[in-house]
């Protein structure tokens, strides 16, 4: 990654509302925190070997979550950001726990770098799960909903 494209992103990030944020490319991965508006460095830049990469090297605390009672496909963010249940404040939820949704079809939307990403069901089924709140901050890969 160069040197522009760097200060591009920590600009980016802090001009967000995002409390951090995780980059990967290739081996390189950078993580973001920020605290008062000023972007700080949570971990420095390194090289991950390849093994790891595909791993999350820092662990957040979660909210406990339930197991399923029966086994389900698991619907998962593919960035990182805040994670939105419906398309508007006040407004009713993409789904709901018992809907039918089907493949490309709108279950959440996550903000990051001030940019709202629909994100679609990947297949047919009925919602068993939400694993997430509204307004929570979400990882790369984490599960949003189980169907």
């Amino acid at each position: 990654m160069d040197i522009s494209k760097m200060k591009e992103l920590i600009q980016a990030v802090s001009d967000s509302e995002l409390t951090s944020f995780q980059y990967r490319e290739g081996n390189i991965e950078i993580l973001l925190g920020k605290n008062d508006d000023k972007v700080l460095p949570v971990q420095e830049m390194t090289e991950v070997p390849k093994k790891e990469a595909v791993q999350n090297p820092q662990k957040t605390e979660e909210p406990v979550v339930s197991e399923p009672q029966e086994p389900g496909r698991e619907i998962k963010t593919p960035l990182v950001g805040t994670v939105y249940l419906a398309p508007a404040e006040g407004a009713d939820p993409f789904v709901k726990v018992g809907d039918q949704v089907h493949k490309g079809q709108v279950i959440a939307i996550v903000e990051a770098m001030k940019l709202m990403n629909e994100i679609e069901s990947e297949f047919d089924g009925t919602v068993k799960e939400i694993l997430v709140e509204n307004g929570q901050m979400v990882e790369y890969g984490q599960p949003l909903v189980i169907v």
